[in-house]
């Protein structure tokens, strides 16, 4: 066990020091990543781990990905691209809060739960990073009135579908935890997808009010998009 634990501290120092290196994470942010990713590995395993690694790597990809035409047009992620513990937390706290619940039942609804809030966190920095690139007339989703790209709540039919395949890109890793592949894939990637758009809702409304900043509605959007996978599994699996 305890060179299982040495192998994991390992694994997630790498992780955090290459998040470092590459100029994802500051400092506390690195360490944040490393801590959360202890959590997920020590709790879910290799699956919901990797999930979270692909996370990562695709939104790393996604951040710099034509960043200085998003400079130029006003929408870049602040600090040249680099995230710091408060990102870390509000995109991957979720998942673990609900690996918490699947370590105590050992329900496959919790594993739903898990990678829809992967799933809701990948699907919307996709959609927020290349909707801004590819996404042309964007609305608020409250009102569908024409918005600035970057805006809270902008939505565009190029982000929604960026949305969409990142949610898609998260539901297989949960697929060798269950014996209903199709029902999970179902769950995890819609619910990521709902999830998405409930951020979106939630920087339209609470967020432009000062009563959320980004990390938070984050962290509130992949907690409700966990709940919608979690929901929607337990609903096709007919209830149980």
């Amino acid at each position: 066990m305890l060179e299982r634990i040495a192998m994991d501290l390992a694994v997630v120092a790498g992780l955090g020091l290459g998040s470092y290196r590459f100029k994802a994470l500051d400092a506390k942010g690195a360490v944040a990543a490393a801590a959360l990713g202890l959590v997920v590995i020590e709790l879910g395993g290799i699956y919901p781990f990797l999930a979270m690694v692909a996370f990562v790597v695709i939104g790393v990809l996604a951040t710099k990905y034509r960043f200085m035409e998003k400079v130029r047009l006003g929408t870049a992620q602040s600090r040249n691209g680099v995230r710091s513990w408060g990102n870390v937390l509000g995109n991957g706290l979720a998942a673990a809060i609900f690996l918490v619940f699947e370590q105590l039942s050992h329900m496959d609804v919790f594993w739903a739960a898990t990678f829809a809030a992967i799933a809701t966190a990948n699907g919307d920095t996709l959609a927020s990073e290349l909707g801004k690139v590819f996404g042309r007339s964007p609305k608020l989703i409250t009102n569908f009135k024409p918005a600035r790209p970057g805006t809270n709540g902008a939505v565009s039919w190029a982000g929604e579908l960026f949305a969409l395949a990142g949610a898609l890109a998260i539901a297989p890793f949960a697929l060798p935890l269950t014996a209903e592949k199709g029902l999970m894939l179902l769950a995890v990637t819609l619910g990521g997808f709902i999830g998405v758009n409930l951020d979106s809702l939630i920087g339209a409304t609470l967020e432009n009010e000062g009563i959320t900043n980004n990390n938070s509605t984050n962290f509130l959007a992949s907690l409700l998009g966990g709940f919608v996978g979690a929901g929607l599994f337990y609903i096709l699996n007919g209830g149980a």
